[in-house]
């Protein structure tokens, strides 16, 4: 697809995939916050960052049910670095988290559909 698209599309895919794993995550933090001796987790970005960058920019998704579908085809799958945290979760934090990841996963949306149309109106026109 490099060839095609160059390799921001793979870079943004990518990205979405990482948001998404967050997001799930977070939404797990915010589930458990009422379990007693509860530790939220989180991402690590900068080291998942630095894994995908020496691994030539691989950093699929993992899945964690057999029926999920993984929206690739070979490769291998990905395990993200988590981080546990100190203390007690809070819900005011954890729904900051949440907001950031989405407005985060938002703006990668974006910019994957404007270099779309950017593509789709090249195909236009060189009809």
């Amino acid at each position: 697809m490099d060839a095609l698209f160059g390799k921001t599309i793979d870079m943004l895919s990518k990205m979405l995939d990482y948001r998404s794993k967050r997001h799930q995550l977070l939404t797990s933090n915010v589930a458990n916050l009422d379990t007693p001796g509860y530790k939220s987790s989180d991402l690590e970005f900068n080291k998942n960052l630095e894994r995908a960058i020496r691994s030539s920019g691989t950093l699929p998704l993992t899945t964690d049910h057999p029926g999920h579908m993984t929206g690739r085809t070979g490769g291998k799958d990905a395990s993200y670095t988590v981080r546990r945290e100190e203390g007690q979760a809070s819900l005011d934090k954890e729904m900051a988290r949440l907001a950031e990841n989405q407005l985060q996963y938002n703006m990668t949306v974006e910019m994957l559909a404007r270099k779309f149309r950017g593509i789709g109106n090249v195909v236009k026109e060189t009809k």
